[in-house]
């Protein structure tokens, strides 16, 4: 075999979403795309903001001579202020440009940071459901993931987390509002979170780092507010990206951010030039140029979510009528329902029969459930209706 070993069988690990899209190409063609109601992607069909087509404009219209060439690995100055300045605004903390690195997305922050804080077999948390990717992310740098559980509303299971944090653990990441199950983690377990993180890494004598996964932390619902981990633990790293709240995904900008406090610590300095050093020598180099430029005025700017909520309440609708038990969601664009029996590849199965293609919950870390994405047309949700009730139908009659 031509491919390493541990990449062949982390492909066939994480191929759910892979095959999803496969069966949904297979399926068009051969019953009509007009039958076939793909509800398998998290690939957001809202268009960017007006605001950002505004600044595309005039930056195009500028032809400003040096935009295109290569700036510091951390990202252009001012780019890295106006994101300071908005997490400053949105916190309560003092961000500053020297506390932020702007990266590839949030998939490339996330490894610039394991890269840099994992040594070989140390310990990545990874809370239930997760997204599959982060388990590679890990792995990918010689770090070893422990996944927690979590209880019936998704909220990851403290005790069992306690239990498995370690002298080896650098990194507890979280990921809310939650893909693949839309929960939002209450203010109450974030604080119960990091003193559980202060507790562990005074009894080891250790760093725990908590890293936060945000691309959906303005995309919410009901009015709710966002509880930001960095408030409660000092050594909080912010990841995101633009992709979600700006509805760029692939455009591929992000941004990570180290704590001011922990910046400002005996390690702060040495962390931020790793994580700067990390961007460019895994090949990331920086964070692309234009989008820098573009998103510097956007920070404030975001999507009109009442569109994914009332996609979320009509699915929900449709879903407990039917007789599925699920979760309403508090952000995010992805729901969770339990199967109606106990494989849900069987669940996943009778919904292919009917057209509707959805991901089993075992591709995110929970057997038993199945994840739908509603950041689709409304005819999309419409025309899967009918096969959520005929599948439940066929299997507990």
């Amino acid at each position: 075999m031509a491919i390493a070993a541990d990449i062949a069988r982390a492909m066939e690990d994480s191929s759910w979403i892979r095959r999803m899209f496969e069966l949904g190409i297979q399926l068009r063609q051969e019953r009509g795309p007009e039958n076939v109601f793909d509800l398998s992607l998290g690939n957001p069909i809202t268009e960017p903001p007006p605001q950002f087509f505004d600044e595309l404009r005039a930056y195009a219209a500028q032809d400003a001579a040096g935009v295109h060439r290569y700036m510091p690995n951390a990202g252009y100055v001012e780019t890295r202020q106006a994101v300071a300045d908005a997490l400053s605004d949105e916190t309560g903390l003092h961000y500053g440009a020297d506390h932020i690195v702007m990266t590839v997305g949030a998939a490339a922050a996330l490894n610039v940071v394991i890269h840099s804080l994992c040594d070989r077999d140390d310990e990545v948390v990874i809370l239930t459901p997760f997204f599959a990717e982060y388990l590679f992310y890990a792995t990918s740098h010689a770090a070893k993931p422990v996944v927690v559980g979590c209880d019936g509303n998704f909220t990851p299971d403290l005790d069992e987390l306690a239990s498995k944090l370690s002298a080896r653990t650098k990194i507890v990441i979280v990921n809310s509002p939650n893909n693949p199950s839309g929960a939002m983690y209450p203010a109450s377990f974030i604080e119960a979170l990091a003193q559980l993180l202060r507790d562990k890494s005074a009894e080891f004598g250790t760093e725990i780092f908590l890293v936060s996964d945000e691309p959906y932390r303005k995309i919410l619902f009901d009015e709710h507010s966002y509880p930001f981990p960095q408030q409660s633990y000092e050594r909080t790293i912010t990841v995101t990206s633009h992709a979600k709240d700006i509805a760029l995904p692939g455009d591929r900008i992000g941004y990570l951010a180290v704590h001011p406090d922990y910046a400002a610590s005996e390690h702060g300095a040495q962390l931020m030039d790793a994580l700067i050093f990390c961007n460019r020598v895994l090949g990331f180099v920086n964070a692309p140029a234009i989008m820098q430029h573009l998103v510097r005025n956007l920070q404030t700017v975001t999507i009109d979510t009442t569109d994914y909520q009332q996609k979320r309440d009509y699915l929900y609708d449709v879903l407990t009528t039917a007789g599925y038990e699920v979760r309403k969601p508090e952000g995010a664009f992805y729901m969770f329902p339990r199967s109606p029996v106990a494989d849900e590849m069987q669940l996943v199965a009778a919904l292919q029969r009917q057209g509707v293609l959805v991901v089993p919950g075992r591709g995110f870390g929970m057997e038993g459930y199945f994840r739908i994405s509603y950041c689709v047309e409304q005819s999309e949700l419409e025309g899967a209706a009918p096969g959520f009730a005929a599948a439940i139908q066929e299997l507990t009659g």
